[in-house]
């Protein structure tokens, strides 16, 4: 083993990127078995894009017979093993379970008590600070509210969901409940975005909102005038309101959030690129080139786009090394694509400041997978980096100083992670 790699392997790694269920969740309602936490994150998509039926990749996170659903989607699983997904799955297999590279039924179900031994308290925390070297998790459970996480408030973060506002969805009702105010018109609406920011900012980690999903990433200023005729549509009844007129709500909302993460001094992540799932991707409302109008407007806002924007990291890489504001963060990335993703970090390199990439985050909600996809991406920039000294681009020295810079300083620095534990565990003693 190289210096390099040795070096890789021992680097704790801020994850900017998860979706993480809660201690009691992984607790009470983890996977059941060994074969439902191998099959129960991204790789579906792609048992299904090989020809697996609904049904197969259904029960995979079923109750029934190991061996009977295993065989079930057997020609996808043996179609798709060397995918980026499929990888994480035998890393997961290998690495954390002991298994061989190609298990069977019968190693499923004698890993079992390994399962079962982490499925206790502490033990989502022990696998991702321990076997994945993490060290924090950022986590966007698509909410509000980031209360300090009593299992690890120095470990366990949390973003401000704000993918429901860009979206154009104005709820009322829990609007109230979070922040006391009743929404009726847009001076309203201000007080009650303030109020979540008011007492959530303290804690949280960052802004997230993965509306293009729903929407394009096209972004327009919109006018309180424009805005305000639209309002009340929503807060009657948003499912009468025409998609054309949610996104120019949604387009006013986004730039409230952007206003408010400035103000709190707050990272705003954006979902860019690939969607999860199948059968539904209108790929050029993914363009990260369509948020150029937002990042010009708002240069004090510190901008992350996650996921390397797939399939147009090449914008992306342009984006990042023309604004002062923009980030690039491959959460995600290396299991969707782990070669263009090794090769995204080696231009980027030559073409963008370094000290603007974000290198890991898992996007998983089980710790299992978060760890798997951790080994992953250590193995793939491993990769990348030596091949950067062999071609004599970089020194090995100078491979080990941007290891420690995408992997752990940057995000310490962009995200003022030593300034956010204060306050989170002084609200946990």
């Amino acid at each position: 083993m190289t210096d390099l790699a040795a070096h890789l392997q021992q680097i704790r790694i801020c994850d900017t990127h998860e979706h993480l269920r809660k201690e009691n969740d992984w607790v009470q309602d983890g996977p059941k078995d060994v074969l439902a936490d191998l099959f129960q994150n991204y790789v579906p998509a792609d048992l299904i894009s090989a020809g697996a039926s609904d049904e197969a990749v259904r029960d995979l996170t079923a109750d029934g017979d190991i061996a009977k659903r295993f065989a079930a989607i057997g020609d996808a699983w043996s179609a798709i093993r060397h995918t980026g997904y499929g990888e994480a799955v035998r890393v997961l297999a290998t690495e954390l379970y002991g298994m061989p590279d190609d298990f069977t039924a019968s190693d499923l179900v004698a890993a079992q008590s390994t399962l079962d031994g982490w499925r206790q308290p502490g033990g989502r925390r022990q696998l991702l600070e321990q076997t994945a070297g993490l060290d924090h998790v950022q986590t966007d459970d698509f909410c509000w509210p980031c209360p300090p996480d009593a299992s690890g408030a120095d470990f366990f973060f949390y973003d401000i969901s704000w993918a429901g506002f860009c979206n154009g969805i104005v709820d009322a009702e829990a609007l109230h409940t979070e922040t006391g105010v009743t929404v009726s018109d847009l001076a309203s609406l201000r007080e009650a975005m303030s109020a979540i920011f008011d007492r959530h900012a303290p804690h949280a980690i960052a802004v997230k909102a993965q509306h293009a999903y729903a929407r394009s990433l096209c972004w327009q200023e919109r006018s309180d005038a424009e805005a305000a005729t639209i309002l009340p549509v929503v807060l009657t009844d948003g499912d009468k309101a025409a998609a054309d007129q949610r996104q120019v709500l949604g387009d006013w909302c986004w730039a409230r959030g952007c206003e408010l993460a400035i103000e709190h001094n707050l990272p705003f992540k954006i979902h860019t690129g690939y969607y999860a799932g199948n059968d539904r991707m209108p790929v050029d409302r993914i363009r990260p080139g369509h948020l150029t109008p937002l990042l010009a407007k708002y240069l004090d806002c510190r901008f992350v786009l996650m996921h390397i924007a797939y399939p147009y990291s090449g914008e992306l890489l342009a984006l990042t090394k023309h604004y002062r504001n923009v980030y690039a963060d491959l959460c995600w990335a290396w299991s969707i694509d782990p070669y263009s993703s090794a090769d995204f970090v080696r231009r980027f390199i030559h073409t963008a400041p370094i000290n603007k990439l974000f290198a890991f985050g898992g996007d998983t909600g089980w710790p299992t997978s978060a760890a798997a996809y951790s080994i992953q991406a250590r193995r793939w920039l491993t990769r990348a980096m030596q091949a950067e000294v062999d071609d004599g681009l970089l020194s090995e020295a100078s491979a080990m100083a941007i290891v420690d810079r995408i992997l752990h300083d940057n995000q310490m620095e962009a995200f003022n992670v030593e300034a956010k534990k204060r306050p989170c565990l002084a609200a946990t003693d």
